[in-house]
């Protein structure tokens, strides 16, 4: 059975240690400049992610694509047929496919219950609404510097999120 990960809820990320916050900031922070220099790297270069969604906003889909993409993986977007009447079994195979075809999952409104049992069964990284704009850890992105704009601070802070991930 592949290995358990951590399912990177919004409530898990909203209680980051301060070491945690200093290191996803301090990789922002590098990825920030980077962007500003023109010197951006495609660290992520060969890594498949696949973006299971359930009537989400495309806006926080495109978000997501564009902030992988950009350090070089390769993003399959996926409408979930799973749901909370989903059985076990279901579930569960479902979960193991996704691990051998990506090396992490983002899923977007999908049932919680439902994406951390994705979580327990994948062996993957699974992110739980990481590129929406309500995640916690966007708020991480208010204490970049004021180099770049907003929206670019969000994407930062999803692409630090990524790699220290799966990076």
């Amino acid at each position: 059975m592949p290995p358990t990960h951590t399912v990177r809820s919004p409530e898990a990320d909203l209680k980051l240690s301060p070491l945690n916050a200093a290191s996803l900031l301090a990789r922002a922070r590098i990825l920030q400049q980077a962007c500003v220099d023109g010197t951006t790297r495609p660290l992520l270069r060969g890594k498949n992610l696949g973006l299971v969604y359930e009537a989400q906003p495309a806006e926080s889909l495109a978000f997501f694509r564009r902030a992988a993409e950009e350090l070089g993986a390769h993003v399959a977007v996926m409408r979930s047929s799973l749901s909370a009447a989903s059985t076990p079994q279901e579930v569960q195979h479902t979960a193991r496919m996704l691990g051998r075809l990506y090396d992490a999952i983002e899923c977007q409104g999908l049932d919680p219950a439902l994406v951390r049992c994705i979580g327990q069964h994948a062996g993957i990284p699974v992110f739980e609404g990481a590129a929406m704009k309500t995640h916690p850890a966007s708020q991480l992105a208010e204490l970049l510097s004021d180099a770049t704009v907003p929206a670019d601070n969000r994407r930062f802070i999803l692409q630090a999120m990524l790699l220290e991930a799966i990076g």
